[in-house]
């Protein structure tokens, strides 16, 4: 299992059967906060549902397709991270990220997704980390802009949510770019 710590209160850890409550709790509480963006939130319904998640995130593991992991500050989870998916071939990840309404504003998912860029390219061996977001989601945005990530493009229409489609950004970072 994957732990990354990134300073004394927050580290990034994979994911364990037994946090499935925890897990469906954080989404509740912030139910109609992720909804704005994330198309998932309306099919997580129980804490099975969270245990099915935590299956997928196992599987992609085993399989080396991707790494999803939970944030946590102090031992809490405030949110999750991780390479949505892997492609070996062109050595590209694509990192996703959301975080609890009550954890934003303080760095957190900066700090997070600088840990994930550097196991990436060291662990492994990216050449290329990308990230995708909602035209208009800001806040997501903001975090790849701030760590010089260069955008690459729009895609129109790239993701259906809930009852209609959002044009999504792409933004790119090299390895030789990372500083």
């Amino acid at each position: 299992m994957i732990r990354l710590k990134i300073n004394n209160e927050l580290e990034l850890k994979g994911f364990m059967y037994e946090e499935a409550d925890e897990l469906f709790a954080l989404i509740n509480e912030n139910r109609t906060y992720l909804r704005e963006w994330l198309p998932w939130v309306d099919g997580t319904k129980s804490v099975q549902d969270s245990k099915a998640f935590i299956d997928h995130t196992v599987e992609q593991m085993d399989r080396n397709t991707g790494l999803t992991v939970g944030i946590r500050e102090n031992g809490k989870l405030i949110g999750i991270i991780g390479y949505n998916k892997l492609n070996h071939a062109n050595r590209i990840g694509t990192i996703g990220y959301w975080l609890s309404q009550q954890a934003e504003g303080k760095g957190v998912m900066t700090k997070a997704v600088q840990a994930m860029i550097s196991y990436g390219f060291t662990q492994l061996n990216l050449n290329k980390v990308e990230i995708h977001a909602a035209v208009k989601n800001s806040k997501s945005r903001r975090i790849p802009e701030k760590l010089g990530f260069v955008y690459e493009g729009t895609i129109r229409d790239g993701e259906w949510l809930y009852h209609y489609y959002v044009d999504t950004v792409i933004y790119g970072l090299l390895k030789r770019e990372y500083k």
